[in-house]
């Protein structure tokens, strides 16, 4: 387990001038609930996601669906879920709810219900759904942990990065998931199931840093630096807990506790193992110039190495459909 580490160091740095002293002075708050909530309550965050890479997404879509160019929320829609008259969805840690409204948008029959405790969040999905005259989707601000959620009442519980910020997963899955679903419920991740503080193996990090080495150096600028990421450190526990006590804090028991309640209709694994770290801070270079030969060849060079990582190792992040153990 590390600690502290010179990853962290240059994270309080990069978040200095990416998001502002207000930003940090949030961390050293008391509650660490109110930790938690300052890490997603902002209605702007400009930094440099590896998420943001349009071909990353396209590589999500094809292992996923099979297809590129399809989203995983259009494969649910057009495999899952048609012949039923109405769906009833319970979408947990749905921020802006991005993946529920496209959900609500392709399937008029169901009814989704979104539940975050970042109102700031919701209020923005709340005015994206009243623009696209959706009112199949509904928003509720909400602690998840103290809402009593009505029994059996879902027939989807559904995670987009979400699940991995609750902890004791097996008593969480048995207690508010499986309890809030239909006899016959399905629960769908699009999710990070990696190790707890993200808390890489030795072989993990030395993969990350064989694909740094592959980046040429005007690609590494970090974004609103002058800095650049030559090497990658590791994340320690101490930074990853003061800045959101709930980031990765029982991830990895979330495959095995899904696997011991549910049955598995669909799992896909996604990767992710490399791309996160190595593309954080500096994937504003690879948006954008898409035909770009030089920034092709370096994605498709990074995404072998990740390949060739997962051969031998778990990915970090699952898409999976699952069905309560006992039903069919």
């Amino acid at each position: 387990m590390r600690l502290l580490t010179l990853e962290d160091l240059r994270d309080i740095y990069i978040k200095f001038h990416q998001r502002g002293l207000p930003f940090l002075f949030s961390k050293l708050k008391i509650d660490s609930f109110q930790r938690t909530k300052s890490a997603f309550n902002e209605k702007e965050i400009k930094a440099a996601n590896f998420w943001n890479i349009p071909e990353i997404r396209l590589r999500w879509n094809e292992l996923v669906t099979g297809n590129p160019d399809t989203t995983y929320e259009e494969y649910l829609s057009e495999n899952y879920f048609q012949d039923a008259a109405e769906v009833k969805v319970l979408a947990l840690g749905s921020g802006v709810c991005s993946h529920e409204l496209r959900l609500a948008e392709l399937n008029p029959h169901w009814k989704v219900e979104c539940f975050d405790f970042s109102d700031q969040l919701l209020s923005i999905a709340d005015e994206i759904a009243k623009g696209k005259d959706l009112h199949n989707i509904s928003f509720h601000a909400e602690n998840i942990l103290k809402y009593n959620f009505e029994p059996g009442k879902y027939d989807i519980v559904f995670f987009h990065a979400s699940l991995h910020h609750f902890e004791n997963i097996f008593q969480f899955l048995k207690e508010v998931v499986i309890k809030s679903l239909k006899p016959d419920g399905c629960l769908i991740i699009n999710e990070f199931v990696g190790k707890n503080r993200l808390q890489y193996s030795k072989k993990q990090i030395q993969y990350i840093n064989k694909a740094l080495q592959i980046i040429p150096k005007p690609y590494k600028r970090i974004y609103k630096t002058n800095l650049y990421k030559n090497s990658y450190y590791g994340s320690g526990v101490v930074r990853m807990i003061i800045a959101d006590p709930s980031e990765c804090v029982d991830s990895e028991s979330i495959i095995p506790a899904i696997h011991e309640y549910f049955e598995t209709v669909e799992e896909k694994a996604i990767g992710n193992n490399l791309l996160q770290s190595v593309f954080k801070d500096i994937a504003h270079h690879f948006v954008g110039n898409e035909s770009n030969v030089e920034k092709q060849r370096i994605l498709k060079a990074v995404f072998q190495l990740e390949d060739d990582f997962l051969k031998n190792n778990p990915s970090d992040f699952v898409f999976g459909i699952y069905r309560v153990k006992g039903t069919k």
